[in-house]
């Protein structure tokens, strides 16, 4: 079997749990090499995975939220930007990084020649929102993470960006300040990764627009 294969079988199987996984392969490793080529394109169809996020309930998130967030953007994107979680305008709608913060990030993607339908895809660690939006528990985390890895392993991006304190320590299991964290190139699951400022916390900061601008700067030299 295929490297790449065998490590994308098992994100599979952390997802959709054992019974799917091996009812799938018949409980038999050695017929993956011989599944027709439709079924690894439906096994990498990001369609499915986004279906697989709508009808999650693997926890309690699950029970408040009025739509799961599973992304939005540029399925072969360079860049995939990635916050700590849906908040209430996000789960009304359905969509990553609306509302005054979404309208920011826009404009600072314009300003680097991208946009959501360009060469970037937006989501976040958890699909759902936690009450109150605050931050996702290691519970949460947990559950949620694969389909993140799986987002990424689909896209397959050159740069990861995660979007504020949180969301950086969470993806690179580090107790560190946004400070500690930024300008710095960071590995997650084999992909290269650096932090930034939210662009909420630019709202209630303008004084660190010029660092956040400097950053994409940076970005754009790293993707281009």
């Amino acid at each position: 079997m295929k490297p790449e294969l065998f490590k994308y079988l098992i994100q599979c199987k952390e997802l959709y749990d054992d019974e799917i996984f091996l009812s799938k392969f018949n409980s038999n490793p050695n017929n993956v090499d011989n599944l027709p080529i439709s079924d690894i394109d439906v096994l990498n169809n990001i369609n499915v995975l986004k279906n697989e996020v709508k009808n999650c309930y693997k926890c309690s998130l699950s029970a408040s939220r009025t739509n799961t967030v599973f992304g939005y953007g540029d399925f072969n994107a360079s860049l995939m930007i990635v916050g700590e979680a849906p908040g209430q305008q996000e789960d009304l709608s359905g969509n990553p990084f609306v509302g005054r913060a979404g309208k920011l990030l826009d404009k600072m993607l314009t300003a680097i020649n991208r946009s959501r339908e360009k060469d970037v895809f937006i989501c976040n660690v958890l699909k759902c929102r936690p009450p109150e939006n605050r931050d996702p528990t290691l519970h949460e985390i947990k559950k949620c993470e694969p389909y993140l890895v799986n987002q990424i392993d689909l896209i397959k991006p050159k740069l990861i960006v995660a979007l504020g304190r949180v969301a950086g320590k969470t993806l690179l299991g580090v107790d560190k300040s946004l400070k500690d964290m930024r300008e710095e190139i960071h590995n997650y699951h084999d992909f290269d990764l650096i932090v930034t400022y939210h662009p909420a916390a630019l709202l209630r900061n303008p004084n660190w627009k010029p660092e956040a601008w400097n950053d994409f700067k940076w970005i754009r030299s790293l993707i281009d």
